[in-house]
């Protein structure tokens, strides 16, 4: 499924912001709805904080292959640090911002 990840610099979701090889995580706003890079991207472009997604909403996406997921799929990616629809690589640190992008 093809998403439009606002704030991205390519076509796999990094941004100015953060832009590894596994940076590729797109995070869903609550407030908009749309799919933002990081909420470092969502600040400067939006009038509105970025709203954290309530936990069994689709609130992250593999940039890559574009598969949505909940907060306990999107956990359980993140300790195998990988997308488990195609398997590309997701970078470990973004489980330490997951109280901006999730209602914990």
């Amino acid at each position: 499924m093809s998403i439009t990840i606002h704030g991205a610099i390519d076509g796999q979701g990094r941004c100015e912001h953060w832009h590894s090889e596994v940076d590729v995580v797109a995070n869903r706003c609550a407030t908009c709805g749309m799919w933002w890079a990081c909420s470092l991207c969502h600040t400067q472009a939006s009038d509105h904080a970025f709203g954290p997604m309530p936990l069994d909403a689709p609130a992250a996406a593999c940039g890559v292959c574009g598969l949505q997921m909940d907060y306990r799929a999107y956990r359980q990616a993140q300790q195998k640090h990988c997308c488990p629809g195609c398997g590309h690589g997701f970078n470990p640190g973004c489980a330490l911002h997951a109280e901006i992008y999730f209602q914990l």
